[in-house]
């Protein structure tokens, strides 16, 4: 189990060690845990996790994935299926270490797609609520052709050199989730099935602007889910709401978050 009052370190999991950082009071309810994005990492949240913390008054922890950030490196090639490996494989293993007797999962992007799979893929009853951030459950051409974009700029650009402050990989790191994305079966790509599971509550959070995916990524989610889906659409507000629109992500955080807490002290005691 992690040592929370460390504040930061190593844990290990699906056989990697993962750095983490943690902000918060741990006993102060659910451990709300960042889940990045793509190309993502513990480091590129930047102030996120502490104003997360602060806003809804619940502890925080970010790690990086095997492959981002100082992260041991991960077994390339990624196959189609990463997402899904990550979840089931990997994520059970986190919250494990981590220790907690509940949590709220919140990903952005990538990460929106692991929480997601996490929650219908694994019955998990620690698990309160999910945040889900520009989240993919199937492929769109709008978003391929922005990845194809991004392997374009990272030829041709110094965006190796701008990724090498936070990854100890960039090109690894790249490679790693560009080729996974522009690999001819992920055209075919779909995890809406998981979605047929969700047993918590969900957040969703996207940008109408998002150059991603489009707002059927969330209307499959609110459409498919048996459970409450919220959902909130941000006017000028791209891929990453959390940083285009950051105050209102916050609000709408910490409403969730409230809610949540308001419907566990109503849990019966042992439920």
């Amino acid at each position: 189990m992690i040592d929370w009052a460390a504040g930061k370190g190593w844990l290990t999991a699906g056989g990697k060690r993962l750095e983490w950082a943690c902000w918060g009071d741990r006993a102060a309810g659910p451990v709300i845990v960042l889940l990045h994005e793509g190309l993502g990492c513990l480091a590129l949240w930047r102030d996120v996790p502490a104003q997360l913390s602060r806003a809804t008054g619940l502890p925080v922890l970010a790690y990086s994935r095997e492959g981002y950030g100082q992260s041991d490196p991960a077994d390339l090639p990624h196959p189609v299926d990463y997402m899904t490996r990550h979840a089931t494989g990997v994520l059970p293993q986190v919250l494990d270490a981590i220790g907690a007797p509940a949590y709220v999962l919140m990903g952005h992007s990538d990460g929106a797609t692991i929480a997601l799979e996490y929650a219908g893929r694994v019955e998990d009853f620690r698990v309160r609520g999910i945040v889900l951030m520009a989240p993919h459950v199937f492929t769109e051409p709008l978003g391929l052709a922005e990845i194809a974009r991004a392997r374009d700029a990272f030829a041709d650009t110094d965006m190796a050199a701008r990724m090498a402050k936070y990854h100890r990989d960039p090109v690894a790191t790249f490679r790693g989730w560009n080729d996974a994305w522009l690999n001819p079966d992920f055209a075919r790509w779909d995890v809406t099935e998981a979605i047929d599971y969700l047993r918590v509550p969900a957040l969703v959070i996207q940008g109408r602007q998002d150059q991603y995916g489009t707002l059927a990524q969330v209307h499959a989610i609110e459409s498919q889910s048996y459970a409450p889906v919220d959902v909130l659409v941000l006017d000028d507000c791209r891929h990453s709401p959390q940083f285009d629109q950051p105050q209102a992500v916050l609000d709408a955080v910490t409403g969730f978050a409230r809610r949540l807490m308001a419907h566990e002290a109503a849990r019966p005691e042992g439920a």
